[in-house]
């Protein structure tokens, strides 16, 4: 009896231990994320801030600082992969990317993934209004691939047909048993 609570005492302690050091690493690892909107709406409280966003490439224009990448922001998932659910964005942002970027590697229409800091506000035209940008500076960002979504596949009528019967059926074979 005495070993059995020796035992369960010490699966406790490894536990708590075990859920405690977890904990750590998640919290310590993960900085807490900043809203797309709490930006928007502040861009400068923000400035020198990590932040991951994602959307759909709207344009892409090479300058002289580095390449300007209009984005309209959409959610993402768990896999941080943006949504294709446009009436969800909540704005529009521009990641600019320092170091050489081809604008033809990301059409418009892309989705993409960036990982960066904020830095601050940019105003641009749009259409016939004057429109700002929260900024991101590029760290990292993930193209992703889209997906065409296959219908999906129906197998044929398996159900009795004229080769169907007593002694017709696919499995049965004419072994002569003699």
């Amino acid at each position: 009896m005495r070993g059995r609570q020796i035992f369960l005492l010490s699966m406790l302690l490894v536990g708590t231990v075990g859920c405690a050091a977890s904990q750590e690493s998640i919290d310590s690892t993960q900085p807490p994320q900043i809203a797309f909107s709490q930006v928007k709406a502040a861009p400068d409280s923000y400035k020198h801030q990590p932040v991951t966003w994602g959307g759909e490439v709207l344009s892409a224009r090479r300058l002289k600082e580095g390449t300007r990448i209009e984005i309209l922001q959409l959610p993402l998932n768990s896999s941080l992969q943006p949504t294709t659910e446009l009436n969800r964005s909540q704005g529009r942002f521009v990641a600019l990317q320092r170091e050489f970027l081809d604008p033809a590697t990301i059409p418009a229409g892309t989705f993409v993934t960036v990982t960066g800091d904020v830095a601050g506000s940019i105003t641009l035209p749009l259409d016939e209004t004057d429109y700002a940008y929260p900024v991101v500076e590029l760290r990292t960002m993930k193209v992703w691939v889209r997906t065409e979504e296959q219908p999906a596949r129906i197998r044929p009528y398996m159900g009795p047909g004229p080769y169907w019967g007593p002694y017709w059926s696919p499995y049965w074979r004419p072994w002569p048993y003699w």
